[in-house]
């Protein structure tokens, strides 16, 4: 009688590096993404504002993760190259160029600003690097608010039309859900792949011990440097994404606050995981729509307080939330989701 093994083996190098492992896991996958695509058509445009904010905010926190998660360095100024994007994207597109041709435009100059601040990362690491790209976040708004009042608009911004297709204008949460999300498919995959690559090896290398790595070859300012491209690239997409979402942007929206956001998001994720930045967005937007739905009931019960609650509440939960992450799972729901997959691919004896 044959014997059947129980669990997933791998049995070559391919299959253990592969991302779609068996049948099962890619059947899995085409009914996750079919059903993910014809959302739109059953959800409501509640569900599907929280989903396409979900969705720009994991495009920013993939570029971030690469630069954190897998490179070892810090920022603290992925709103300000997020703010790069989304006005490049926005004056691109009122000159008349395609919503479609000003997105990787956007994701470009978002990157190529990411390598100025990225240059001191010769030099300085660690508390001082983040130091440095801290003034992006002070220098960057600062620029779009007073220079050149007549093209970006200054301090009230610009409105931004929608994206368009002949006659298809993506001006609703269930039209704008398509160029987000797939947007999104394609960053992730982009970033998954990346840590397969000699590139990704280096940059983990590097993370672990820089000395190490350039003592095995590796030239660690460079790939610091395209780390930092990547991440800001990242930026400079979910800005564009959210200009053409929010249909208005001005610098007060790129704040030091949504850069710590973000970098809270990778670490609440998990960091130098593809999966990390979905679910460390997905768990923190949801959140902060769990406190933006309780603020009314507690207003209510302290009505001495309702008047700033809700802008005290939200950075409240959040802290208290990053500070469990911390404490009790540093390593992010992404290293809990592999634990779970790896005992059930030993089953029975996954203990």
């Amino acid at each position: 009688m044959a014997l059947r093994l129980a669990g997933d083996f791998d049995t070559s190098y391919a299959h253990d590096m592969a991302i779609i492992r068996n049948r099962g896991q890619w059947a899995m996958t085409i009914v996750f993404l079919i059903a993910l695509f014809t959302l739109p058509f059953f959800a409501s445009a509640d569900i599907l504002g929280t989903i396409n904010l979900i969705g720009i905010s994991i495009v920013a926190v993939q570029g971030l993760n690469l630069l954190v998660g897998y490179t070892g360095q810090i920022s603290l100024g992925q709103a300000a190259f997020m703010a790069v994007g989304a006005y490049t994207s926005a004056v691109a597109v009122k000159a008349g160029i395609p919503f479609w041709f000003a997105l990787p435009l956007a994701g470009l100059s978002g990157g190529l600003v990411g390598l100025i601040f990225g240059l001191p990362s010769l030099r300085i690491k660690g508390f001082y690097l983040a130091m440095a790209t801290l003034a992006a976040q002070f220098i960057i708004p600062w620029f779009f608010r007073n220079v050149r009042v007549d093209l970006f608009g200054g301090m009230p911004g610009l409105r931004v039309p929608p994206p368009q297709i002949g006659d298809l204008i993506f001006n609703s949460q269930q039209t704008m859900f398509y160029p987000i999300i797939g947007t999104v498919v394609i960053c992730t995959i982009v970033a998954k792949n990346i840590a397969r690559t000699r590139l990704g090896r280096a940059l983990i290398a590097i993370r672990d011990n820089d000395l190490a790595a350039e003592v095995l070859g590796i030239n660690a300012f460079s790939y610091k440097l395209r780390a930092f491209f990547l991440s800001a690239f990242y930026a400079g997409l979910a800005g564009a994404l959210w200009a053409h979402y929010a249909r208005s942007i001005n610098p007060e929206q790129f704040s030091l606050i949504s850069s710590i956001w973000y970098l809270g998001m990778v670490i609440v994720g998990g960091m130098g995981s593809a999966l990390g930045p979905i679910l460390g967005a997905t768990f923190v937007r949801l959140l902060e729509e769990f406190t933006v739905q309780a603020s009314p009931l507690l207003g209510k019960a302290f009505p001495q307080l309702e008047a700033g609650l809700l802008a005290a509440l939200c950075p409240m939960v959040f802290g208290v939330a990053l500070m469990l992450f911390l404490v009790f799972e540093p390593r992010g729901l992404a290293h809990r989701w592999e634990m779970i997959k790896a005992a059930w691919r030993i089953r029975p004896f996954a203990h």
